[in-house]
């Protein structure tokens, strides 16, 4: 009679592995998905997405021109238009003379609207609103059509406090940096 020998370990896992091998195959899996990883990343590029390189255009924004009723709202936008566009670093903002495109606007509506109400009070109107339009003209200083010449609109939610007057007036930031945003965006992006 034969006696018995266990099998050595080179049997063992020549066994063990089936038709697969599990350490292959996570190698694979592994170096798939590493591929994947680093190539997804191969389109990014940095810079603005118009194509220029960061501040190679200067832009200077002109005081915007109120036609609305709310004091203080040009200089608001104004204000909050300048520093979106030195923030996002597409554009050198300079204040005057050589610039290469001009940024200027007339504000032409502002209103509110209420958006809630209190509970069980329909009348009393607790979130408001507030819009603003703007008709927004970026030229070039060499002449030719121009960049950018369409009406944005922004927008702000605020909710009323002690006085309707200090609700607005604390809101009017909020909405000045969304319709600064908007027009930042038509800047930045190329759509021109």
């Amino acid at each position: 009679m034969a006696e018995y020998s266990p099998p050595t370990a080179h049997a063992r896992n020549r066994k063990s592995r089936g038709l697969f091998d599990w350490r292959s195959l996570r190698l694979v899996v592994l170096g798939t998905v590493a591929i994947l990883f680093v190539s997804s990343c191969a389109g990014y590029r940095l810079g603005p997405p118009s194509g220029l390189s960061a501040r190679a255009k200067t832009v200077y924004v002109a005081t915007f021109v109120n036609k609305t009723l709310e004091p203080r709202l040009s200089e608001a936008v104004t204000q909050a238009l300048r520093k979106r566009l030195s923030q996002e670093g597409t554009f050198r903002l300079v204040t005057r003379g050589a610039a290469d495109i001009v940024v200027s606007g007339t504000l032409t509506r502002y209103d509110r609207q209420a958006v809630a109400y209190e509970y069980r009070d329909v009348i009393t109107a607790r979130d408001f609103e507030a819009t603003a339009t703007a008709h927004v003209v970026a030229k070039p200083t060499t002449g030719g059509a121009p960049l950018v010449d369409c009406e944005v609109r922004g927008r702000a939610t605020y909710r009323i406090g002690a006085d309707q007057t200090t609700s607005e007036r604390l809101a009017l930031p909020a909405l000045a940096d969304d319709l600064a945003r908007r027009v930042a965006g038509l800047l930045t992006d190329g759509v021109w």
